[in-house]
């Protein structure tokens, strides 16, 4: 079978709802690593950035797994770690706000509002139920990929608010988008229900 491809904005099936994997089959396994394989391609094509994590429906696939990085800082460590059937059991802390993009919304970040620490559940590759506490960076990470579960892409959060978007320019440093009407309200690639 070729490896999935990596999808985005507009195509619809990251927008619908992830279904919850009832067992943890050789294709589930396949699907993860076409999901860390597209992952890494991405960044390769991306200097300035890293591929922090990413959701079984940027593949296409409406399933509800996620891989996020071993170390969110440091580029050279390329292994991700699996997360099956993930679920916020709570969020608590202050609402942090920090540029967030995704490798299905090209071109656009954004400033994002989230709770600084999470609790999350979820099962490993190899069935293992886990309980994860994160705060800061991987909180905002975890609660991200979560999102494109329920099709939610970080954009909904913040379409309401011009200020919020950003572009990447040549030396890799984010840069507010000036011209909101056009560049945004008017793309109905990203807000296809307006």
């Amino acid at each position: 079978m070729a490896m999935r491809k990596l999808i985005t904005t507009p195509d619809p099936r990251l927008r619908a709802k992830s279904v919850k994997v009832r067992e943890i089959t050789d294709e589930t396994r396949e699907l993860i690593a076409d999901m860390r394989a597209a992952s890494l391609a991405w960044e390769a094509q991306h200097p300035y950035e890293l591929s922090a994590a990413m959701a079984a429906p940027q593949m296409g696939e409406n399933q509800r797994i996620i891989i996020i990085r071993d170390d969110l800082d440091n580029k050279d460590n390329q292994h991700f770690t699996a997360l099956i059937n993930p679920e916020v059991i709570r969020t608590e802390g202050k609402i942090d706000k920090d540029q967030e993009g995704c490798l299905s919304v090209p071109e656009i970040y954004g400033l994002v509002g989230r709770p600084h620490k999470v609790k999350v559940k979820a099962l490993l590759e190899d069935g293992t139920e886990v309980r994860l506490k994160a705060s800061g960076y991987l909180a905002r990470t975890l609660l991200h990929e979560i999102d494109h579960l329920d099709g939610i892409l970080f954009i909904d959060h913040i379409k309401d608010d011009p200020t919020a978007f950003y572009r990447m320019n040549d030396n890799g440093d984010l840069v507010p988008i000036t011209d909101y009407e056009s560049e945004i309200r008017n793309n109905k690639d990203l807000f296809p229900d307006e």
